[in-house]
């Protein structure tokens, strides 16, 4: 079930005309650095998006511009790791790494403690109201994000096409706290949800 949903977002995505999701990706970055959550954090880690995600590149450009600290995800086949990594100069410090996507470069490698980040930009296939989040399947975030120290935010990107009424969470699976997308700001308690878990 998830696999289907699964596909048939991603092709609803990809059926997006290029200016569309350039234009839908601007609106959402306006909507995101309008937060508290935004404003307020020091610390940003965010994915680099690749292929038709919403894009990144304006919103990682603008936090260095602005004197935040961002990282972005070394993506570690062996264990299915995710590495932040902390990069001074956009997209300079970076390559293509695993599936193509920019990664930090060998050199430019400058791992970052995750319980010093105040706020993670994750990627996503498709979300529901909840804030339960389908992923690509690799695991790679849901281990991640369960290193987050307590009170971190985590906001998730989408275009408006990729909320579904049901992602088909699972009891592991971590909650965002809020789904922006060109159309709204979906809030959806996932730090309280978390803590009940006991996952933060």
């Amino acid at each position: 079930m998830k696999q289907e949903l699964r596909r048939l977002v991603i092709a609803r995505r990809n059926a997006l005309a290029e200016t569309v999701r350039e234009t839908k990706s601007e609106i959402i970055y306006n909507k995101l650095t309008g937060l508290p959550a935004w404003q307020q954090a020091e610390v940003v880690m965010s994915y680099v998006s690749f292929g038709s995600e919403v894009s990144t590149h304006a919103l990682i450009k603008g936090a260095l511009a602005v004197g935040k600290r961002v990282a972005v995800p070394l993506c570690v086949r062996e264990g299915r790791r995710l590495i932040p990594s902390e990069i001074f100069a956009f997209p300079d410090d970076l390559r293509p790494g695993t599936w193509g996507i920019l990664e930090p470069r060998q050199e430019c490698l400058r791992p970052l403690d995750p319980q010093l980040i105040d706020l993670v930009i994750v990627p996503g296939v498709a979300f529901d109201r909840k804030g339960n989040r389908l992923g690509y399947g690799a695991g790679y975030y849901d281990r991640f994000l369960k290193t987050l120290r307590p009170g971190a935010a985590i906001i998730a990107l989408a275009f408006s096409e990729q909320i579904v009424p049901d992602v088909y969470a699972e009891d592991h699976d971590l909650p965002v706290d809020m789904v922006v997308t060109d159309e709204e700001v979906i809030n959806c308690c996932g730090y309280y949800r978390r803590r009940e878990q006991g996952n933060a």
